[in-house]
């Protein structure tokens, strides 16, 4: 059996994004943790990114049965990863448009929260690098809804296993992920 873009992925996260310290780590939840994955090295390499939507659109999306017109999620994290996969869908003739959301909405110009052509868009599948708490990612989520956009799936490369799927579940959002944090130790 010839290795799925889950394998290669799997050894570069060990190789490259897996980080583990005696002195913890502060996560953007705000939580420590002795165990850091920065996706960065995977979203913000060409290859690898190539690589990770591949993951996304052939292996992981497909299995869910998701519906939507669009892709994104809070900057910086899902940024990479909705531009890849809109990529990836375009070289299969699909359209699917990438959304950036902001923390908030800009101080000048427009004073969008929202970039992209998100007022032509009823659905979108959220993205993020990794959920801890998935407090990020329903701020996301909760910006989409805001303007009448639907999220009722979403994805993400790790998930860490510390009550993130479980609190956008609650939210009305199926997360999936490619990978587990307990997968790595």
């Amino acid at each position: 059996m010839s290795p799925t873009y889950r394998d290669q992925l799997f050894a570069w996260m060990k190789s490259y994004v897996y980080r583990y310290s005696e002195a913890p780590f502060r996560l953007a939840s705000g939580l420590e943790s002795h165990h850091y994955f920065n996706c960065k090295e995977i979203t913000l390499h060409p290859e690898r990114l190539a690589a990770l939507a591949e993951c996304f659109v052939e292996e992981i999306i497909p299995k869910m049965g998701a519906d939507f017109q669009a892709v994104g999620g809070l900057t910086l994290g899902a940024d990479p990863l909705a531009y890849s996969i809109a990529l990836a869908y375009q070289k299969k003739g699909k359209l699917i448009y990438p959304l950036v959301v902001r923390k908030e909405a800009k101080g000048h110009g427009t004073g969008q929260q929202i970039e992209g052509f998100w007022k032509e868009i009823k659905s979108c599948l959220v993205v993020d690098d990794v959920i801890t708490t998935g407090g990020s990612t329903l701020k996301a989520v909760q910006a989409l809804r805001e303007v009448g956009i639907s999220v009722t799936q979403g994805i993400c490369i790790l998930n860490r296993e510390e009550g993130g799927a479980e609190n956008l579940e609650k939210a009305g959002v199926q997360m999936e992920s490619i990978f587990r944090k307990s997968e790595f130790f």
